[in-house]
């Protein structure tokens, strides 16, 4: 059995267990638990070197329910059609838990980008678009793509540019995929929104005081002990508003190796480390782990997994010393893991909601796109005048008068970055609510995760009925 159908297997068995818990009709469960479009190609590319080799690449789209729909392309060398399927159908869940109204896919090249020259991963991109452009699998209205493992804001404005050019006069082309460079169209906020909506997910759980006490731990993040798997986008962004907010980075772990120290890691200090001797390993001052998995084993409040699926399965589920876990990554918790955790008394924060910082955000990228307008444009001079009236009628009645400097910081008015991250604190911080309200409701029978897919799958089955596919 392949990774990835071991992993798409891992997430029907996730489905399975949550449909239990609701009373709809089982082919509607059905519906909603298969893909719907799942798109395969291969091409030629020539190498630098004048080779040439045959791609192979993926599309899955796994629910239309709401269009357009929406997920990632990694570029990865294990890629196949049933771990896009089983990212496609968590893309479909995180959705409908934050309330952005896409419906779930993924894609993937099999590739490892690291071998590959920035002219050739050009190459392999635009003919992957050609190739979706020409099966109608890519559009504004139709499936927004953004980035995953292998990629970034600069493949997706190679492939904004490519979509352009095959359908010029489309005058929302750019809506057709997000997290692109903001001089592309992109929004101010994108590239740090996955790593920023875990740090407000996770802040909202840890602010309730009943949860808190079962697990032993204080309310708040101040002092709490965190480690971290993966110091790629997700993980680093992380990394950095958990010690702002005066947590402790306990360990740190990379592809190359894992570091820990019981008393705290500065963050920028090792990712300084990393950049020079090209690996966290012998960082001064903390203690090499022998293995990269064994951070997952440290001692710990919190234990994020920011890197691949399938990281805690039922070899290092019963080793694991953190108080909860919270999936940064997609599926690093196996089934099996899940309920050895939940056997132990240790919470998952599910991948389906804690992760959607990235969806949520490309989704304000997809609206801003499709209104020509930048967020803030209209009203921050407006905000500024107004708030600087009302101090001038403080200044009045108080009979002082504020400094430059304090005038200028109480007037600011909001600008795009500002509204991006008000509307990603919203969402996630209400977004956890109904997932612990169906938790309560259950408790003792059903651990976050499956409370999740429970809210999902209600959300899923409602836009069904309202299409009149089922009654």
């Amino acid at each position: 059995m392949s990774v990835g159908a071991s992993f798409l297997l891992q997430v029907n068995q996730s489905f399975d267990r949550a449909a239990r818990f609701t009373d709809h009709d089982p082919t509607l469960l059905a519906s909603i638990k298969t893909c719907k479009n799942i798109f395969y190609t291969s091409f030629p590319i020539k190498r630098d070197d004048g080779s040439i080799e045959v791609i192979h690449a993926w599309r899955a789209e796994h629910s239309h329910h709401k269009l357009p729909t929406k997920g990632g392309i990694r570029y990865a060398p294990d890629v196949d059609s049933e771990e896009v399927q089983a990212l496609a159908a968590l893309m479909t869940y995180k959705c409908s838990l934050v309330d952005v109204p896409f419906g779930g896919a993924k894609g993937g090249i099999r590739i490892n980008a690291k071998k590959y020259s920035p002219a050739e991963l050009e190459r392999i991109t635009r003919r992957y678009v050609f190739e979706l452009v020409r099966k109608n699998f890519i559009g504004p209205g139709l499936d927004v793509p953004a980035p995953d493992v292998g990629t970034g804001g600069r493949e997706m404005a190679w492939i904004a540019d490519t979509y352009m050019q095959l359908r010029p006069g489309e005058i929302d082309g750019l809506a057709c995929v997000t997290a692109k460079p903001v001089s592309q169209g992109g929004i101010q906020g994108r590239v740090e929104a996955t790593g920023r909506g875990v740090f407000y997910g996770v802040r909202e759980v840890c602010g309730i005081a009943e949860d808190m006490k079962s697990l032993g731990l204080s309310t708040g993040l101040d002092g709490k002990r965190v480690v971290i798997q993966g110091l790629g986008n997700v993980g680093y962004h992380a990394a950095r508003f958990f010690q702002q907010s005066g947590a402790v980075l306990v360990s740190l772990a990379e592809s190359e190796g894992a570091i820990a120290n019981p008393k705290g890691l500065d963050l920028e200090q090792v990712m300084s480390y990393r950049r020079e001797h090209r690996s966290i390993v012998g960082f001064p001052g903390a203690t090499n782990l022998q293995r990269r998995e064994d951070a997952l084993e440290v001692e710990c409040d919190i234990l994020i997994p920011a890197a691949l699926e399938r990281q805690i399965g039922e070899e290092n589920a019963p080793k694991v010393k953190a108080k909860m876990v919270v999936e940064a990554a997609n599926g690093p918790t196996t089934f099996e893991a899940d309920q050895i955790l939940a056997q132990r008394g240790i919470p998952v924060i599910p991948d389906a909601y804690i992760n959607a910082g990235g969806v949520t955000v490309s989704y304000f990228e997809w609206v801003k796109n499709l209104g020509h307008v930048r967020f803030g444009r209209m009203q921050k001079r407006f905000e500024q005048g107004a708030y600087g009236r009302l101090l001038q009628a403080v200044e009045e009645v108080a009979g002082r008068r504020f400094t430059k400097a304090e005038t200028e910081r109480l007037t600011r008015g909001a600008g795009e970055e500002d509204l991006v991250n008000s509307g990603l604190e919203e969402t996630m911080t209400t977004a956890y609510h109904p997932i612990r309200e169906v938790w309560k409701k259950h408790r003792g029978a059903i651990d976050l995760r499956t409370a999740a897919l429970i809210v999902a799958i209600d959300k899923v089955a409602v836009s069904y009925e309202e299409l009149g596919i089922f009654p």
